[in-house]
């Protein structure tokens, strides 16, 4: 193909190419071309241009297929463009020429076709320039038009059509011809002719100005009569010509010489309506020819033309736009409401006409009131319709009124307006439930008074309106659930006062059912009250019904409507009336069959349509109940439902006699009966009704073969019994699209009504089917079939095998038996019950039985294989191979197979080609197992001559079809197939005419096939697999330039696959192009196909994606769809733009998707694009709300008034992109914002670093940061949080809290001590205050709490004034619910007040849990020293501040917290204690609503109990100080179920009250702890951690834990397992910080009872005391028992996990070498820290005896981290863990315990052992010497040292070699170790017992010694051997302090000489370094201080040298001078030395 590549044509190569290879060959060409003469120079082209035309021309002669010719003349008119064009004119001679030859042959045809093309691609690109020529040329084509066949007069329609469009005003003088031309074609036989017809008139009508005034009506007819036996696509195409031509009268203004001419009149609004009146009332059949059917009232209007002017009535609305609707709206919707008035009775004449003619109606008011009009447009709207509804009302009543009954029903004025109201009433309950809760204002407003009107017509004699009226009500409470309780209780009350009233009766029992419907879309609900009301209700109009005949049939059904439709709400509502429905189940029936007979013979007519109408009821009662509570149906509820089924069964077996006894009134209630009865038994298990298969069984074939039905109804039935992708071959009126509503009564045919909802008020409360259209029930005659037709499935696969063949031979027979169209309806309910039975055996994996019940199967299914309707083969080709699959035989399967084979191979009729060919595929589908590769082959062989055949369309559409499903099921087998498969697609694809879309169609799906079977390997590079894949874009490319969008759309899907698996192969910039362009388009299916291939772009390459579009736009000269507005906003804005309109669920969930991606991969680098995307999508509803935040912001002090008005009212002066968004669009928005919030979290710091992003800012303007657009992102949130829709506030409200969180700690660099988010607070508290308001739903105001307690918390406001205003508001709302339950609105269910109290009290407990912490931090004194005095100021006003503010209300919430706890721990509790559960329910929570409640309950508690923790622990406990006590007692404390009963009779102490509280708190956290949900959020873990925190923070609950041994040793075991299932660091360090408080617990208890023991036993004996503590007198510790134990195991699980080296089992195992020294991470080193300070706690739990049987478990893990994490640091310093294990070394040796008499020696031996195993870690191990840090070593020798008692260390070995240790260390050269060592050794010298320190001072003085006098030879050189010179003079003066008298005299003489040598003498002193000044000042302070003394010896030593002397008196001397200022600053230098030595004492010594 490369060759291919080139100007000019290859011709070489071109010669060499097979057939098939020459067409790719020259496609490929010519698409190469295209691009290339667009890229080229002029000179270039010019310089070819006479070979290429040549060339180009030659293609004409070799009958190019029809993708080529389009491309070759595309070539030519761009050559022509770009080059020179004096050789034009030859050229459409040539073609002109080629036109008017007379050969007629089928191979000469492609060329005549090209030159057609040709020539209207010259015109279109040429136009004006080719002058006159084009008369002829439009002569010559219009003459070919004649005789022209269907191909022909296609393609010259879309030539005239581009000749047109390149013209313009110049072709007039053809207009006319040209208009007669495309007359005639447009209602041609071929529909391709009249679509191209249609775009052709199209074109003409934009000059022709004659089709828009003269000729309007005649258009109009010929449009009509285009409808006629019209398929989709023609329907489409002629509609939009017809709508646009009626547009453009309406709008255009004549030029005034054509007026005096034609003497033309502007045409009127109401002649346009009128007209297209005309063709819907009366289609196509002028005004004077139907007068005789007319009259004769036979003729009706054939659907499709009905359809299509609905059509067009949108299309003419849509071209004039939403503004022209607006104004004109009144008028438009009266004559589209007339259309369905009694005035025209055509529309209406029969029931099945009137239902398909309101459909229609529906459609144009939703799509032009739904699809046009803004938000405020359609309030507007919904206004004009309550006016219209209201107008018809009042002409009712006038009849109604008219006291003769006679008039009053019979009544044509009622008739006529019920088809209106009905189609009024819809439209407003869409229009309501499309606004959502931004419908609030029309409902306010009474003068529009929409629920008055929507109420008044349930009264309607109609029953079709009474529904109607009911589904709006339903609508206006899923759009407003504030309604729904209001509403439901007017229709109560009305029902229950008009008891008496017929239409009342059932009116308001359908509102009631129709409202119960809504309440599953109502997550806030209904008082659960109202179901009782219901029931009662309902059982007394059914005890009712017989008392008045009149009432007995509406009192019946509305009984059980009622009961019905409250199953619906669940169990939770049904539980408490299940007797009761039982109890009326079981009465319905009759109790014996003896007791049906007597029925019988005893009843009338009308008793049976009542009993019908009753049992029917009932079965729907049952039905919705088993539907909708599947957990109700226990064991014992189905004892009760089963009994009268049998009876029902004989009933059903009866009908038929009792209807040949009573006639025709009780047809319909029969069949409704039998519909009931079917539904009921599919959703109940067979076993149920085991007993009665037989009979059941028999009259399902009876319904199944004597139907009622005349006309073969397929398309309801089959669908659900074909497979989904099979139905693509079908019509395409079966796929999805935007006019599915009114379509689908074409499928249905004309004798057929579509769904409605009269047809069955049962549905009325069920689950919407599609969206929010009305439900649409077909009648009961269809429907009953599609049960039978599922219950057969079940039935038959349960009978006995006897039983199945009888029954599948009856079938056979009555096919056989019946005829003609008879037959045909027969055929199909047989075989859509043989389908049904197959698809359940397969499904249940059963068996279908002998051979004997597969013949009858297989005759029934192959008959059906070869029926005349393609959806009965296609249905019947599923069930062959259900039939295979369940046979389970390869033997079967193969003569299946050869069956299909033989009558594929003999037969000629497309019938049985086409079923026998979708048979074999379906065969291949299900079972791969017969795929031997030679019945794959000879599949293939087949399908591949079969889907030649161009005779037939029909049969290639489904051979390729079969060939795609076989490509699929064989995947990898099919390798070796695929070269010839895909030189035949592209075949087929370059010569299949495109008039023949369905081939295009299946020849996609092959391709996308073939694509997925070769899959990643289109990657490779081998030349086979390059062709391949150019052979799969070549076929691509065809498919995009096919008219056909569902063509289109495969190519889309075909290219999605390519760049999923060669992505680099796959041009980006055209696809992407390719999708820009369809992203509009009209097709459903296309749309869906971009999105879908969008969505997988971007998620790889989203900016790509995103620049290919925007340089599209750029570069396209035409106007892309007008609907996507790329060129402004981008591809981003153009999807929120579709977003907006689309209403398709799956697309619109597509384009999210897509948008998210985008986002996620370019929100940061495109921040302000994107930001400024979201603001004018919710900027663009703030004109709504304008008016509401400026008014809650006059409340507020002027000043602050100001900045949030700021925020709305601020409009720019500009258009916005987004004209009116959506509510749910707005939403999106603001959900993408808090999105950019997120991903900028990930990226770069600066986006939360005001400074920082302000300086990358300069730097370079291109940087862009959040934080740069805080005030955008709190505009944003503050206009979507003061909306008017709930769900749009919850997302403001979100966004806002977001932004808090995220934003609350950046510091504003202008103002120190200030954040930036603090000049918002005026915004934020006027954000916040509307949700707080008396009719905000409880949702809204949760979330306001939320974001309350957050902006409190976060500290960004600090003055207490500022604060108040949120704060007010939450005290505002904690007023509120202190009544408890009962206080909140009862417009919604108990859960929901139960919601909005815990909402505020979490949102208190935060607030409370903050002030507390910022108390405490603020009261500890070393904070407050760092702080700069300001922010002291500020702070402290506000910590101490904020807790005033809550203390004023902690009184009451403590009792509320109390209370929601205790709720808590009740709800908990597990299903077995349900039975001691107050019966009335908890403080906040019904015991109905309990379920409910539990999830609010789950998602605040944490807190809560955190916050009752700290203030328990403030004041609850404390009553020591009986001033404070008092208070604390006067209140009520305890919730009120705490203490039950009058007060005055059981008092409890305060000891029992705190008791209470604390196991209450106590319980909670264990029962959360110990077994800890997956979903269990990390706050709530933290929060119950932190709360058992602060309980132990007090001694009261300490004692409690310390006294109970069990309880703490439970609590350690549930924190084991939290330590063992979580984690995070900070939730185990937060639950080893609540060991420790246990551990510290037992050791108060452990003390307090020795205390109290030696202060009972002061007299007795020491020896007679008993032992307190852990291991009593034994030692023994109880695993279990033990509270040591349990710390023991828990500690260890830490340290092991952070240093698994401590686990024996590891290190003691042979081969495993010691590792080095490790440093943990921080987190860890943490854990290992506090695991250590437990440890060293624990042997003062224990007694003397316990203590020896731990010790050693604690010094081996001590010293194990010692050694393990030795690690030497820089600097000398200890890390984290040893210092830790220091720390905890010390606490252990110097317990209590190691002096105690019983345990002291033991101690001593175990403490000595653990000496010697710190020294042996300086020993090489294994030879290796360990890099240990010898002063952390030496530390723990020391402590060693100084904290035992003296006989631990002072045994002689253990002593030498710790001196050893010292000696050695002070060899080592690092002075930082020199250092240590000295100030180490010092502390050991000055140890008051010269036992331990003597042998130290005799062994180490003199080294010391030495050392010090090689410093002084050498001169110190830096500031380290300055100190290491400084601690070792410390040494030797501290020796001199503890010398005997004798000896102190030679230590003096040593160390004064060396002092003295480093003095300095004045001249010196100038010139010295720093480092000997500091030593000079240094030595000469000692000096001074050792002479007043020790003054007889340092006078000796003078004397015995006079040198040292006169050194020492000329340094004085020279000190003198400058001795004022040095002494300060030499006193500064030795703090700092101090300060050293210090500070490892203060840790460890």
């Amino acid at each position: 193909m490369e060759l291919a590549h080139s100007l000019l044509l290859n011709e070489e190569a071109y010669s060499q190419l097979g057939e098939v290879q020459k067409a790719e060959f020259i496609f490929d060409w010519l698409r190469y071309l295209e691009k290339l003469l667009l890229a080229t120079s002029r000179s270039d082209v010019r310089e070819k241009q006479k070979t290429l035309v040549e060339q180009l021309l030659s293609l004409l002669n070799s009958s190019p297929g029809p993708p080529t010719r389009k491309l070759l003349a595309k070539n030519l008119g761009i050559l022509y463009s770009i080059g020179d064009t004096f050789s034009v004119y030859e050229t459409i001679d040539k073609c002109n020429d080629l036109i008017r030859s007379k050969d007629d042959s089928p191979s000469y045809l492609p060329t005549k076709l090209a030159a057609v093309v040709c020539l209207g691609s010259l015109y279109k690109k040429l136009g004006r320039i080719l002058g006159n020529t084009f008369t002829d040329t439009v002569g010559n084509i219009l003459k070919a038009v004649k005789s022209a066949e269907s191909q022909g007069r296609y393609e010259i329609m879309l030539s005239l059509q581009n000749i047109l469009n390149g013209l313009g005003a110049a072709a007039a003088p053809c207009h006319r011809d040209v208009y007669k031309a495309a007359r005639s074609c447009l209602t041609d036989r071929s529909m391709a002719v009249r679509c191209a017809a249609a775009k052709c008139l199209l074109e003409l009508q934009n000059e022709a100005i004659f089709m828009w005034s003269t000729d309007l009506d005649s258009v109009a007819t010929l449009c009509f009569k285009s409808f006629e036996g019209s398929n989709y696509d023609v329907r489409i195409s002629v509609s939009k010509l017809l709508g646009t031509v009626l547009a453009k009268a309406i709008i255009s203004k004549h030029p005034g010489a054509a007026a005096s001419r034609h003497s033309t009149r502007r045409v009127s609004l109401e002649e346009v309506l009128e007209l297209l009146g005309t063709g819907f009332l009366r289609g196509s059949s002028g005004f004077l020819r139907a007068s005789g059917d007319m009259l004769k009232g036979t003729s009706s209007v054939s659907r499709d033309v009905r359809v299509g002017v609905t059509q067009a009535y949108v299309v003419f609305v849509s071209t004039l736009g939403g503004a022209w609707l607006e104004k004109n709206f009144a008028a438009f919707l009266s004559r589209i409401l007339s259309l369905v008035s009694q005035s025209h009775p055509k529309a209406t004449q029969t029931q099945i006409d009137a239902v398909c003619s309101r459909r229609c109606v529906s459609f144009i008011l939703r799509a032009t009131i739904g699809g046009l009009l803004g938000e405020k447009a359609q309030i507007a709207a919904a206004k004009d319709i309550c006016q219209a509804i209201l107008k018809l009302k009042k002409v009712v009543d006038a009849v109604m009124s008219d006291g003769n009954l006679e008039t009053r029903l019979g009544s044509a004025d009622v008739a006529a307006s019920q088809h209106m109201l009905v189609c009024a009433l819809q439209e407003l309950g869409n229009l309501i439930h499309g606004l959502g809760t931004t419908a609030a204002p029309l409902l306010q407003d009474s003068s529009a008074g929409v629920l008055d009107s929507v109420i008044s017509v349930v009264l309607h004699p109609s029953i079709s309106v009474r529904l109607a009226s009911a589904w709006c009500l339903h609508c206006i409470a899923v759009a407003l659930p504030s309604y729904l309780t209001p509403l439901l209780d007017r229709c109560l009350e009305r029902l229950t006062v008009l008891k008496s009233s017929p239409e009342a009766v059932t009116g308001f029992s359908f509102a009631v059912a129709a409202l119960l419907g809504a309440v599953k879309h109502c997550p806030l609900g209904i008082p659960h009250g109202k179901g009782k009301i219901i029931m009662t209700l309902a059982e007394d109009l059914l005890c009712s019904a017989a008392q008045n005949s009149r009432l007995s049939a509406q009192r019946t059904q509305a009984g059980w409507l009622l009961i019905a439709a409250l199953m619906t709400l669940g169990p939770a509502f049904v539980s408490h009336h299940l007797a009761r429905v039982l109890l009326l189940w079981k009465c319905v029936f009759p109790v014996s069959p003896k007791d049906l007979e007597t029925e019988k013979s005893r009843g009338d007519s009308f008793t049976w349509q009542v009993t019908l109408e009753g049992r029917a009821g009932a079965l729907c009662a049952v039905k919705s109940f088993v539907s909708h509570c599947g957990d109700l149906l226990t064991e014992e509820v189905m004892q009760h439902l089963l009994p009268p089924l049998p009876c029902a069964v004989d009933l059903l077996t009866q009908l038929s006699s009792i209807l040949k006894t009573y006639g025709s009134p009780l047809k319909t209630p029969s069949v409704v009966y039998r519909q009931r009865l079917y539904e009921l038994l599919i959703l109940l298990p067979p076993e149920t009704y085991e007993g009665n298969l037989c009979p059941i069984l028999k009259e399902l074939a009876a319904d199944l073969t004597a139907p009622d039905i005349q006309v073969a109804a397929s398309t309801f039935l089959l669908p659900p019994l074909c497979h989904q992708d099979d139905l693509l071959i079908l019509s395409p009126l079966l796929q999805e699209t935007d006019h599915r509503f009114i379509e689908e009564q074409l499928l249905l045919g004309n004798g057929i009504a579509c769904g409605s909802l009269e047809y069955d008020p049962y549905s009325i409360f069920e689950k919407d089917v599609e969206g929010d259209s009305v439900p649409k029930p077909l009648p009961p005659t269809l429907s009953v079939i599609s049960s039978a037709v599922k219950l057969f499935g079940v039935v038959c696969a349960h009978v006995g095998e006897a039983q199945r063949r009888l029954i599948l031979e009856q079938l056979l027979d009555s096919v056989k038996h019946t005829k003609g169209a008879r037959q045909q309806v027969v055929q199909l309910h047989v075989v859509s019950s043989v389908s049904s039975f197959l698809k359940y055996v397969a499904g249940s994996k059963g068996n279908l039985g002998p051979e004997e019940i597969r013949r009858p199967a297989l005759a029934l299914v192959m008959g059906a294989l070869e029926g005349p309707s393609p959806l009965l083969r296609c249905a019947a080709a599923e069930a062959w191979a259900r039939l295979a699959q369940v046979v389970d035989d390869g033997a079967f399967t193969a003569a299946l197979a050869q069956v299909s084979f033989d009558k594929l191979k003999s037969a000629r009729d497309a019938v049985t080609r086409t079923g026998h060919s979708l048979a074999l595929a379906s065969l291949y589908r299900y079972l791969g197992g017969i795929s031997s590769s030679q019945h794959l082959n000879s599949c293939v062989g087949i399908l591949y001559t079969l889907s030649q055949d161009s005779t037939s369309p029909d049969v290639q559409t489904w051979a390729l079809h079969s060939l795609s499903l076989i490509i699929d099921s064989a995947g990898p087998l099919y390798h070796t197939h695929v070269e010839p498969t895909l030189s035949l697609i592209i075949m087929l694809l370059l010569n299949v005419p495109p008039t023949h879309a369905e081939v295009h169609q299946s020849l996609g799906r092959c391709l996308n096939a073939l694509i997925t079977a070769l899959g990643p390997e289109l990657q490779g590079n081998s030349t086979s697999v390059s062709t391949l894949r150019t052979s799969c874009l070549l076929g691509c490319a065809v498919m995009q330039d096919n008219p056909d969008c569902l063509v289109q759309a495969q190519a889309i899907s075909c290219l999605q696959q390519l760049h999923m698996f060669a992505p680099r192969h796959v041009n980006l910039s055209s696809l992407v192009s390719c999708l820009c362009v369809n992203l509009c388009s009209p097709y459903l299916l296309l749309r869906r196909a971009v999105l879908a291939c969008l969505r997988q772009l971007v998620q790889r390459e989203a900016a790509e994606v995103s620049e290919h579009a925007v340089m599209l736009v750029k570069d396209s000269r035409e106007e892309l769809t007008p609907d996507a507005n790329i060129r402004e906003v981008g591809l981003e804005g153009a999807l929120l733009t579709l977003l907006d309109k689309e209403t398709d669920q799956r697309l619109c969930h597509d384009i999210k998707e897509t948008l998210n991606h985008m986002l996620t991969s370019m929100a940061v680098d495109k921040l302000s694009f994107w930001l400024k995307l979201c603001k004018d999508v919710l900027a663009a509803s703030a004109d709504f709300t304008t008016v509401t935040c400026v008014d809650t912001m006059q409340e507020e002090e002027g000043d602050k008034g100001d900045d949030a008005s700021v925020l709305t009212t601020k409009n720019d002066g500009r258009l916005h992109p987004f004209t009116n968004p959506r509510w749910a669009t707005r939403v999106f928005a603001a959900e993408c914002v808090c999105r950019i919030i997120n991903q900028c979290e990930n990226a770069h710091s600066a986006h939360f670093d005001i400074a920082l992003a302000q300086e990358m800012r300069k730097r370079d303007s291109r940087n862009d940061f959040l934080v740069l657009h805080l005030a955008d992102l709190i505009r944003m949130a503050f206009m979507a949080a003061t909306d008017h829709s709930d769900q749009l506030r919850l997302s403001g409200l979100e966004t806002l809290l977001v932004v808090i969180r995220r934003f609350a700690t950046i510091p504003e660099p202008e103002f120190p001590g200030h954040v930036i988010l603090e000049q918002y607070q005026a915004n934020v508290g006027a954000a916040l205050r509307p949700a707080f308001t008396s009719e905000t739903p409880p949702d809204v105001t949760a979330k306001a709490c939320q974001v309350c307690s957050a902006w409190i918390a976060s500290g960004v406001v600090s003055d207490l004034n500022d604060l108040r205003r949120v704060h007010q508001l939450l005290v505002s709302s904690l007023t509120k619910i202190q009544v408890g339950k009962e206080a909140l609105s009862h417009l919604y269910n108990e859960s929901a007040s139960t919601m909005e109290i815990l909402a505020v009290l979490k949102a208190w407990a935060e607030v409370y849990i903050i002030a507390v912490e910022r108390h405490k931090t603020h009261n500890q004194p070393l904070k407050t020293a760092a702080c700069s005095e300001e922010s002291v100021r500020n702070g402290s006003s506000s910590s101490d501040g904020l807790l005033d503010l809550v203390h004023a209300d902690l009184s009451t919430l403590s009792r509320l917290w109390l209370s929601a706890l205790q709720d808590f721990a009740l709800l908990t509790l597990p299903s077995e204690f349900a039975s001691q559960l107050p019966v009335e329910g908890g403080a906040f929570y019904t015991a109905e609503t309990s379920e409910n409640a539990k999830l609010h309950y789950y998602s605040s508690w944490a807190l809560i109990l955190h916050a009752t923790a700290l203030w328990l622990t403030s004041t609850g406990f404390v009553v020591a100080d009986p001033d404070e006590g008092a208070p604390n007692l006067s209140r009520p404390v305890t919730p009120t179920s705490m203490c039950q009963g009058s007060s005055g009779v059981t008092v409890k102490s305060p000891e029992d009250v705190y008791t209470e509280r604390f196991h209450l708190i106590l319980g909670i956290s264990v029962e959360f702890l110990c077994s800890l949900r997956s979903d269990a959020t990390m706050e709530s873990i933290t929060a119950c951690l932190h709360a058992l925190q602060a309980l132990l923070d007090v001694p009261w609950p300490r004692s409690k834990i310390g006294s109970d041994q069990d309880l703490g040793i439970e609590l350690l075991n549930v924190l084991h397992r939290v330590i063992l299932t979580r984690e995070s660091p900070s939730i185990q360090l937060a639950s080893l910080e609540v060991v420790r408080q246990i551990i510290c617990a037992a050791q108060e208890h452990v003390k307090e009872k020795r205390r109290s023991a030696e202060v009972d036993d002061g007299a007795a004996e020491k020896e007679t005391l008993p032992e307190f503590g852990e291991g009593k007198d034994t030692g023994g510790l109880v695993p279990g028992k033990s509270l040591v134990f349990a710390t023991l195991e828990l500690c260890v699980c830490i340290l092991v996990r952070q240093l698994p080296e401590l686990n024996p089992k590891l290190t003691g195992s042979p081969g495993v070498k010691a590792a080095k020294p490790q440093l943990l991470s921080e987190d860890g080193s943490r854990l290992v820290s506090a695991a250590l300070v437990i440890l060293s706690e624990l042997p003062a739990v224990c007694s003397p005896e316990g203590s020896i049987s731990i010790l050693p478990t604690i010094l081996y893990l001590t010293i194990g981290v010692l050694r393990e994490t030795a690690v030497k640091l820089p600097g000398g310093q200890l890390s984290l863990t040893v210092a830790a294990s220091l720390q905890a070394l010390k606490g252990i040796l110097s317990s209590p315990m190691a002096r105690a008499e019983k345990s002291h020696t033991a101690w001593t031996d175990l403490l000595r052992s653990a000496l010697t195993t710190v020294l042996d870690c300086w020993d090489p191990v294994d030879g290796t010497h360990q890099e240990l840090d010898e002063v952390s070593l030496l530390t723990a020798i020391t402590v060693f040292i100084l904290s035992t008692s003296p006989e631990v260390t002072t045994i002689p070995c253990l002593q030498k070699r710790c001196i050893e240790k010292f000696k050695a260390t002070l060899e080592i050269k690092d002075p930082m170790v020199q250092i240590k060592t000295y100030q180490l050794l010092l502390s050991i010298f000055q140890y008051p017992n010269p036992a331990v320190s003597y042998p130290y001072i005799y062994s180490l003085v003199s080294s010391i010694v030495e050392k010090l006098q090689e410093i002084d030879k050498r001169k110190p050189e830096d500031t380290t051997e300055l100190q290491i010179f400084q601690e070792g003079i410390k040494v030797l003066e501290a020796l001199v302090a503890i010398a005997e008298e004798h000896h102190r005299s030679q230590l003096v003489a040593c160390l004064l000489p060396i002092l003295i040598s480093f003095l300095l003498d004045e001249n010196a002193l100038g010139s010295a370094t720093s480092i000997m000044r500091n030593l000079h000042d240094f030595a000469l302070q000692n000096l001074m201080q050792i002479g007043p003394q020790y003054s007889s010896v340092f006078k000796s030593v003078m004397a015995s040298s006079p040198a040292l002397k006169a050194r020492l008196e000329a340094a004085i001397k020279g000190n003198q001078e400058s001795v004022k200022v040095k002494i300060p600053t030499s006193k500064h230098t030795k703090n700092s030395g101090k300060n050293l030595s210090i500070q490892l004492k203060t840790n460890f010594l």
